[in-house]
């Protein structure tokens, strides 16, 4: 009976990953930038001595996250910005960069350009910071003007590998040199929302949560199995 329990237990640990992702994916659906993660899932036979060689244990091995486009909002704000092609914006961390298609730029009160609480950077990394009391503009080209004065270019970074999320909204390449300039442009007054679907991610959501309770149901009867054994073991 152990081995139905360690196959129950392995199903429902899978799902609940799988529940965790999509819950997270369904409550960012309007969280400009937002990333949806894809668990994967797989199939193995345990190696261990003792271990029945039929029995296959479910286990999430990975989840990658879908760094597909997201729908975009016509906002008609000029510091909404939106990169074209598969382009990236970058803001300065305490540790370093991390990037994000979150395209909604605001200027705080010290006349840093930010995007949700973190400074955006230009093509080197640096903060971009206007003058006092300018009126700024971004052009298609990334430049940044104030008071018709180009200050700085906004960064555009295009990520080549696997990428890990810092928040809702950033992310970070598992390798660091996974990230290369981009020559892509801007698209003005327009920004990007998360890329989850609702109804896939509620399909999934109910689908995850019936394997859950299956997986949960078996492990409550082999469990009683279990017990049964045990006590016509001491009856004998």
């Amino acid at each position: 009976m152990a081995d139905g329990i360690y196959v129950s237990m392995n199903g429902a640990a899978a799902r609940m990953a799988q529940l965790d992702s999509v819950s997270d994916n369904l409550a960012n659906l309007n969280t400009p930038g937002f990333k949806a993660a894809r668990p994967a899932f797989e199939a193995f036979v345990a190696q261990s001595a003792g271990a029945s060689p039929e029995l296959v244990y479910p286990a999430p091995v990975q989840t990658q996250l879908d760094l597909s486009k997201g729908a975009v909002v016509h906002s008609g704000d000029p510091m909404d910005v939106l990169p074209t092609g598969k382009a990236f914006l970058a803001v300065k961390l305490a540790d370093g960069l991390a990037y994000t298609r979150n395209g909604r730029i605001q200027l705080d009160g010290d006349n840093v350009l930010r995007v949700n609480g973190q400074p955006l950077v230009d093509g080197a990394g640096g903060t971009i910071v206007a003058p006092p009391q300018s009126v700024v503009r971004v052009e298609p080209n990334g430049d940044v003007f104030a008071n018709n004065q180009r200050i700085a270019t906004i960064g555009l970074f295009e990520l080549t590998g696997s990428v890990d999320r810092v928040s809702p909204t950033l992310l970070r390449p598992q390798v660091a040199d996974e990230v290369a300039p981009s020559t892509a442009t801007l698209r003005l007054g327009e920004y990007e929302l998360g890329n989850a679907s609702a109804l896939e991610a509620t399909v999934q959501l109910v689908s995850a949560q019936r394997h859950f309770d299956t997986s949960m149901q078996a492990l409550q009867t082999y469990r009683k199995l279990d017990e049964r054994a045990v006590e016509l073991g001491r009856v004998r």
